[in-house]
């Protein structure tokens, strides 16, 4: 049974998924749905430069079977400071030590707010995030001590909160290499060709195969020995 045939009880809890449309926030996505919740997915269009991404959380929404799908507007090109808001080129050196210019500026601090402000309208006390702190590029709000310590702040920031409740932050794929998340997807019987994790789209539509996040993408479906799906302009970066 794929998690397409696995439909969630109308009585099951509801849980908001951040869906970017990316491999890890598929995978997050299924496990949700494979654990049993009802699923609210939460999608922002912040004027990425690699908005391509909303389509692929549009099928992955409609793959797992959500009950409700919003794409909600966040300029963050206003702000600026990211390669992926912002005219910066996008590097395709390779993944370095120190935190890369693709880093958006709090940008699941800002994320996970928005999250938390529609579970608790919601009546949801879960919140799923694909972060990673492995197989990623260094980001900071892909730590665990970012997740944990947002998680308390849910409890002091919410009238739920307030009245007693919690909201548990789910990262499943927190401690997880590339390759494991791949895996994670064939077994939940996705098609990891309807994610994706480009940063820097080639006009005719391909991944360039030489951004970190392609590169991280190649090396985990390489190391897993699973045909990852995706049309590569350079094949072969990781």
């Amino acid at each position: 049974m794929t998690i397409a045939d696995n439909h969630a009880a109308p009585d099951a809890p509801l849980a908001v998924v951040l869906l970017s449309g990316g491999l890890d926030s598929m995978v997050c996505a299924g496990l949700a749905r494979e654990s049993g919740y009802r699923i609210l997915a939460l999608t922002f269009d912040y004027n990425q430069r690699h908005r391509v991404e909303l389509d692929a959380a549009r099928r992955i929404a409609a793959r797992v079977g959500v009950e409700r799908h919003v794409i909600l507007p966040l300029d963050l090109r206003a702000f600026g400071g990211s390669a992926l808001t912002a005219d910066i080129a996008v590097p395709k050196d390779g993944v370095g030590p120190d935190i890369p210019v693709t880093y958006v500026p709090a940008r699941n601090l800002v994320f996970l707010s928005l999250a938390l402000a529609w579970a608790e309208a919601a009546g949801a006390a879960d919140i799923f995030i694909g972060v990673n702190a492995l197989d990623y590029s260094g980001y900071p709000d892909c730590r665990p001590e970012f997740i944990g310590g947002f998680e308390a702040l849910a409890r002091v920031a919410t009238a739920f909160g307030d009245r007693g409740g919690s909201v548990t932050i789910h990262a499943p794929l927190q401690h997880l290499k590339k390759a494991d998340i791949a895996r994670q997807a064939e077994r939940l019987g996705l098609d990891s060709a309807e994610s994706w994790s480009c940063y820097d789209p080639m006009p005719d539509g391909r991944a360039c195969g030489l951004c970190d996040s392609c590169r991280l993408r190649q090396a985990g479906f390489a190391e897993a020995g699973i045909e990852d799906g995706t049309d590569y302009a350079t094949a072969g970066g990781g």
